[in-house]
């Protein structure tokens, strides 16, 4: 199966300098890089000459580009026949949306592509965030919500040129719309290759990482779900100040329509029920709900249970032993657009145990 990585952000957040790097780079990887013609800036001109509807051209660290116009599903099957042919040669695949685009659409093309599916394998959706103007872009932008929300990692660029208080902002703001993505500054597309590739951001395993702040220092107070969007703000007013901060300053409140939320517990869940419930929540909400992806405690299994999904497709399996020193528990975080969270939440502690 070859790795495919998604890398997406808004116009202008320095996709194009990242994508040169690895194209010319003497890093010794065979990467094809597909590049949408419709992005805001093609990679290189001198470097690509577009005259088909489809042009690959070999560069001379080995690496390959791709240019499409149209159909992904075409590309990717096209790259895969020239190199069962033995014309070109690659091991891994990034895909570069263009700025406006939603990454989700291509996401789904790893679940729902039969072709697809038995040759490529996922690996994880990384976000550009340009620090200058990400707060004006998320507020008039749903669509860079939504490249925040489904990203594996967040990768924070132009920090220079923000004061240490707004990139602050920024990180806070970016942790409460998608908490499982480490956030990390990038210098002019300087990102090692190793934080780019082999993230296995759609694998299912127990890793589930949650930003600390975002769960909050009274979270752990819990042990079921209650209100867990833990946004420390759940007031009327614009600013609230937060505890736990060494910067002393307060945070600016903003209404995103991409949120997220947790829910934990030591119950045990009750399979039928959680089952149930889960297929009707995403039968009703499944076009709203970027991501999901949780450890779980099921009734009658020593096993963690891990599950995740993108949309209407959800996957699960059965994870290692829960340890004799460790309670079973169970912790889920759900990323998307609008989210009836009371209703979620209330659903899933009635199918405790």
């Amino acid at each position: 199966m070859t790795p495919v990585t998604i890398l997406t952000g808004f116009l202008g957040s320095g996709k194009t300098t990242l994508l040169k790097r690895i194209l010319t780079e003497a890093h010794g990887m065979k990467i094809a890089v597909i590049e949408n013609e419709f992005g805001e800036e093609n990679i290189d001109n001198d470097i690509l000459v577009h005259d088909n509807a489809e042009q690959i051209v070999q560069m001379s660290n080995g690496c390959i580009c791709c240019t499409i116009r149209g159909d992904l599903v075409k590309a990717l099957s096209d790259l895969n026949s020239q190199r069962d042919a033995g014309a070109i040669q690659f091991d891994r695949v990034v895909i570069e949306t263009t700025g406006l685009a939603n990454p989700g659409p291509v996401a789904q093309t790893f679940f729902i592509d039969d072709e697809v599916a038995d040759t490529y394998r996922l690996d994880a959706i990384i976000t550009l965030v340009d620090a200058k103007h990400a707060q004006q872009q998320l507020d008039q932008h749903e669509v860079v919500q939504r490249q925040v929300g489904f990203a594996d990692r967040l990768f924070i660029t132009k920090a220079d040129l923000v004061t240490p208080e707004a990139l602050d902002d920024l990180k806070h703001r970016l942790a409460h719309m998608n908490p499982r993505a480490p956030q990390q500054e990038v210098d002019f597309g300087q990102a090692e290759l190793k934080q780019i590739f082999d993230l296995h951001g759609f694998n299912l395993n127990d890793k589930l990482d949650i930003d600390p702040e975002f769960l909050g220092a009274d979270d752990h107070a819990h042990d079921q779900g209650h209100d867990h969007d833990h946004s420390h703000c759940d007031h009327d007013h614009d600013q609230c100040a937060h505890e736990g901060h060494d910067h002393g300053h307060a945070h600016v409140h903003h209404d995103d329509a991409i949120k997220s939320f947790v829910f934990r517990s030591e119950k045990a869940f009750d399979p039928a029920k959680l089952e149930d419930f889960l297929g009707s929540i995403l039968q009703v909400y499944g076009e709203r709900l970027l991501r999901y992806k949780g450890v779980l405690n099921m009734r009658g299994i020593d096993r963690r249970v891990v599950f995740q999904g993108v949309h209407q497709m959800m996957g699960s399996d059965v994870g290692a032993k829960w340890q004799p020193d460790e309670t079973p528990n169970t912790k889920m975080v759900f990323i998307g657009a609008e989210l009836p969270k009371d209703i979620i939440l209330q659903g899933l502690e009635r199918c405790l145990v």
